[in-house]
């Protein structure tokens, strides 16, 4: 079982930036491939990002390649999503989600668990 648990939202002007969190409970954080996703109102959730359970491959994206970075810290049982240049169509709830997998996909239907979600709005 894994807790996850997202913060580093906010609002922000159009070409800021900003780093999402998301802390991990449990002992086998490494064990688990790790994606982001948003959902915009009235959309349907989105893969934004991804990284294997040892870093070492990452996927984004066509809509944020270039802009975003998906990063890990297996120590600390938390991944990041640093976000720059940022455009108002990126505004929407982020949420962070575990696969019991060594191997990511950018289907939200093959994560297991889910946090509950950030606000990130970008002004235009």
């Amino acid at each position: 079982q894994v807790q996850l648990v997202e913060s580093g939202g906010g609002l922000v002007p159009a070409g800021g930036s900003l780093r999402l969190s998301c802390a991990a409970s449990g002992r086998t954080f490494s064990r688990y491939a790790m994606g982001w996703f948003r959902q915009a109102p009235g959309k349907e959730r989105e893969f934004v990002a991804a990284i294997t359970w040892s870093g070492g491959s990452t996927y984004y994206a066509d809509s944020v390649k270039g802009r975003f970075t998906v990063s890990r810290d297996n120590a600390k049982n938390t991944v990041y999503l640093q976000m720059n240049s940022l455009k108002p169509e990126d505004t929407a709830v982020y949420y962070c989600a575990a696969r019991t997998s060594y191997l990511y996909t950018q289907w939200a239907y093959d994560y297991d668990y889910w946090g509950q979600g950030t606000q990130v709005t970008v002004s235009s």
